[in-house]
């Protein structure tokens, strides 16, 4: 399994696979990297890189005072120096939309581009504060085929998801366990993200910093973390942002979707003929 010690000593998985310009997956909140897997045969030619940030997936519980961005961002520097990657493309769904916004306020020569999913420099309220309903809580349901007819009460944003692709979901994201159904992060992460309820994200400076850099959104159409006020203002300060809304999605798309897919093609185009420019 790849693992790689961060500078303060946890030790953090990654999932790498794939040959051809690297992409730097970073999942939302309370995901994992296994999120990316199935991008892995919709884009062949790059390598596809994913992280699961500490607390999450596979990767060290270090403490509810780890679980920041700040942390987040520096552990992603630490995968870059560990696999010896000077920059690459990345993708950011939500949380890790954020990190890597920080990571580029900070460090923008390892950035060759950014794509979002379903994230802005800010958040909506509403959205932000339906996330303290479930953040580091054990669910109610008991069993993997309980919660996945639960699925659509859960997401209510989401419409015709076939049971399929919720069930993956759920076993991408929850344990069996003999207590029942048990979320696989650590619960601290509850503490860590309502210590900041009260600081609206402004990651703005982040994003400005991508400036000459390819840019691209991917919004769920029926989301309230990302709303389309947050994306006009993105589209003003990059006239050339790349972004589609992704029909029957909330906050996030898969990022298998059709929308999905054809902006992350044409961003990495981007940031390829970018660098073949230099």
């Amino acid at each position: 399994m790849p693992y790689f010690n961060a500078s303060d000593g946890a030790k953090l998985f990654y999932r790498d696979s794939g040959a051809g310009p690297a992409l730097i997956c970073l999942h939302g909140l309370t995901r994992n990297s296994s999120d990316f897997d199935l991008l892995r045969p919709l884009l062949p030619g790059h390598r596809i890189i994913a992280l699961d940030a500490r607390g999450r997936g596979r990767s060290a519980h270090s403490g509810a005072a780890t679980y920041t961005v700040p942390r987040e961002c520096e552990d992603v520097l630490n995968l870059l120096d560990h696999l010896q990657i000077g920059a690459a493309a990345f993708l950011g769904t939500s949380r890790g939309g954020m990190v890597a916004m920080a990571l580029a306020a900070r460090a923008p020569e390892r950035i060759l581009g950014l794509c979002l999913n379903d994230i802005g420099p800010e958040m909506e309220p509403e959205g932000r504060m339906r996330i303290t309903t479930y953040v580091g809580l054990q669910p109610r349901e008991r069993s993997t085929d309980e919660r996945v007819a639960a699925m659509p009460q859960h997401h209510p944003g989401f419409v015709a998801v076939p049971e399929a692709r919720w069930r993956e979901e759920v076993q991408h994201h929850f344990a069996e366990t003999p207590e029942g159904l048990r979320i696989t992060y650590d619960p601290a992460l509850r503490d860590a993200f309502m210590a900041t309820l009260d600081r609206a994200p402004n990651m703005w400076h982040g994003f400005d910093a991508l400036a000459g850099r390819p840019v691209a959104v991917i919004r769920g159409a029926n989301s309230d973390i990302l709303s389309p006020r947050i994306v006009a203002e993105m589209a003003r300060r990059r006239p050339d942002l790349i972004r589609a809304e992704v029909p029957d999605r909330g906050h996030m798309p898969f990022l298998d979707e059709p929308e999905s897919i054809a902006v992350l093609r044409t961003f990495l185009a981007a940031v390829g003929a970018a660098a073949d420019g230099n």
